[in-house]
């Protein structure tokens, strides 16, 4: 297939992106929910400040 560029499989793809942005979301709202369950924040927890 000349003159079509192969798309690899690592790198900045869509799909790798797509999952990226996903899983951050995820991971912001698991964190905001365990604030407001437990009262402290990520840095009281992990005993930081």
């Amino acid at each position: 297939m000349e003159g079509q560029e192969q798309e690899g499989k690592f790198g900045f793809t869509n799909f790798a992106e797509t999952w990226n942005g996903r899983l951050a979301m995820l991971g912001f709202l698991i964190g905001i929910l365990t604030e407001l369950m437990t009262g402290q924040g990520i840095l009281s927890q992990l005993g930081i400040m």
